[in-house]
């Protein structure tokens, strides 16, 4: 249950920076309401992820599903570039989660 709360947690992540870039530095209410209530989230199902899943694990696996849902965010949203190279990173990253799931402890 654990490692579906932490997943949980990074899509929630997504939705926090998402808020942020649409909040304009905070400035736009509901964008900001949004950021509030996705970071909130997030970081409870982090914080309950991490009753069974190592700091160092939950944390690294939390920020990269944030990192890349943030990026394919960006690519579809936002007109960020979709090159080769970052595409072929971001999918080294995926794997890289993956296996920090696989070398970590039950």
């Amino acid at each position: 249950m654990s490692w579906l709360y932490l997943i949980s947690a990074g899509i929630f992540e997504v939705g926090f920076t998402t808020c942020l870039k649409y909040s304009d530095n905070f400035s736009r209410l509901m964008p900001t309401l949004g950021f509030l209530f996705f970071s909130i989230i997030s970081f409870a199902l982090l914080s309950m992820a991490m009753r069974t899943i190592s700091l160092g694990t939950a944390y690294a696996v939390w920020t990269g599903i944030g990192a890349f849902g943030t990026a394919l965010v960006g690519i579809f949203f936002f007109n960020d570039p979709a090159t080769f190279w970052r595409l072929f990173f971001l999918f080294l990253l995926v794997g890289s989660i993956i296996g920090i799931k696989l070398v970590s402890a039950p």
